[in-house]
C-alpha cells in the first residue's frame, strides 16, 4: 500500500476539524502548542507509524485549502540478478 504524507498549511487553517473528523486512520488532530497568523490553533499530523495511505478525505473535506496530501509511489519488485541470468541463458 502506498505510503502517505499530510502538510498542513498552519497560516491558512482555521481549526474547523472537519478534516480530523474525515480522517479513516485518526491522524490528524488540534494542536495546542503553536497559534497561527490568525490566533487560531490549526491541525495537526501525527503518522509515527506510517499508516496515512494518501486518500485525500482530509484534503477534500477541508473548506480553507489548507491540506496538501503527497503519496509515495509503491516500490516495483525487481527481479534477483540470477533469475534474470538463467532466463538469458
Amino acid at each position: 500500500m502506498p505510503i502517505g504524507f499530510i502538510e498542513i498549511l498552519d497560516d491558512t487553517c482555521k481549526g474547523c476539524l472537519l478534516c480530523v473528523a474525515a480522517c479513516p486512520k485518526s491522524l490528524l488532530h488540534q494542536t495546542k502548542k503553536k497559534i497561527n497568523k490568525r490566533g487560531l490553533y490549526p491541525v495537526e499530523f501525527v503518522d509515527p507509524e506510517g499508516k496515512c495511505n494518501a486518500c485525500r478525505l482530509c484534503a477534500i473535506v477541508c473548506p480553507d485549502v489548507a491540506i496538501r496530501v503527497y503519496k509515495q509511489p509503491r516500490k516495483l519488485k525487481t527481479e534477483h540478478p540470477a533469475a534474470a541470468e538463467a532466463k538469458a541463458g
